[in-house]
């Protein structure tokens, strides 16, 4: 009788993969915290520590401290500055011509040359007369005459030496008296802006810069001395222009012969007027020489 022994069956082996189903584990409670005992004193916080500050922050700081040659270097730069800002101004200032108008530019470079000419002409007297003192013989004696003629020129000016030569006589009558030292300054004024040199009235007065008139019916007081119509006045000059000057409308003639005065004025040009009175020259209390502004 054969045994039959049974097969041995290898005992199932555990899934190791768990079961799907099953849910997830739950996680392990946390320790509980113990709570501070009351009794135990609560700790105090600490105190903060500084920061240290940047290195890019300190280099900057550092930067803004300028060594000695820097603040030399900011002065020059600053002076240069204002140098070039005053070169500026002055340069703008020099063309103050530039807006000016066309006609303002004109009347300017006509005053200019007038100045010019007047200059050359001034120029081209004196080298003669320097010419004229080097190559004479006698150089004293060319001085001396020099001199003697601005002298002459001079005492004519002044009214202490005679002067003849062309003008006009005016003559001027008030039969009413009624001409004013006024009338007779305006008939003077006029006859000087015309170019008369040397002026004198009635013969017996000689009209210079320093002559007074005054009112002193019937007549006039000039210079102290009276004179009574008729007025002659006698003028050296251009005879054309004085006798222009005197009739010219609104002018010597036509005041006095007009209403306020109801005279007459006779005015004729002359080749030659001799002019014989002089003007006696007074000390001066307070003017004095002074020397030439050239020297």
């Amino acid at each position: 009788m054969s045994d039959d022994k049974p097969d041995p069956t290898p005992d199932p082996k555990p899934d190791p993969t768990p079961d799907s189903k099953a849910g997830p584990t739950p996680d392990p409670k946390p320790d509980p915290v113990e709570a501070p005992h009351p009794d135990e004193p609560t700790p105090m916080p600490q105190p903060k520590k500084p920061r240290t500050p940047n290195l890019a922050l300190r280099r900057l700081k550092a930067g803004f401290k300028p060594s000695r040659g820097q603040a030399i270097v900011a002065v020059v730069l600053a002076l240069v500055a204002c140098m070039a800002v005053v070169q500026v101004r002055v340069n703008r200032a020099d063309d103050g011509y530039q807006n000016a108008r066309r006609e303002d530019l004109i009347a300017i470079l006509d005053g200019l040359g007038q100045n010019t000419r007047r200059l050359e002409s001034e120029i081209t007297e004196l080298e003669e007369r320097k010419n004229s003192l080097s190559s004479s013989a006698d150089k004293a004696q060319t001085a001396r005459e020099q001199a003697e003629a601005q002298v002459r020129v001079l005492g004519i000016l002044a009214g202490t030496l005679p002067a003849q030569g062309p003008g006009v006589r005016i003559t001027l009558n008030d039969p009413d008296s009624k001409m004013t030292s006024s009338n007779l300054l305006d008939a003077i004024e006029e006859l000087r802006d015309a170019g008369a040199e040397a002026i004198q009235i009635n013969g017996s007065v000689r009209v210079v810069a320093s002559t007074d008139l005054v009112d002193d019916a019937p007549g006039i007081r000039i210079d102290g001395q009276k004179v009574n119509s008729p007025y002659v006045i006698e003028a050296i000059g251009e005879s054309h222009n004085l006798a222009e000057a005197a009739n010219f409308p609104g002018g010597l003639v036509s005041e006095v012969t007009g209403p306020q005065v109801g005279g007459t004025a006779e005015v004729t040009e002359l080749p030659l007027v001799q002019i014989t009175a002089l003007h006696a020259p007074e000390e001066h209390r307070y003017a004095r020489p002074a020397p030439s502004p050239t020297k």
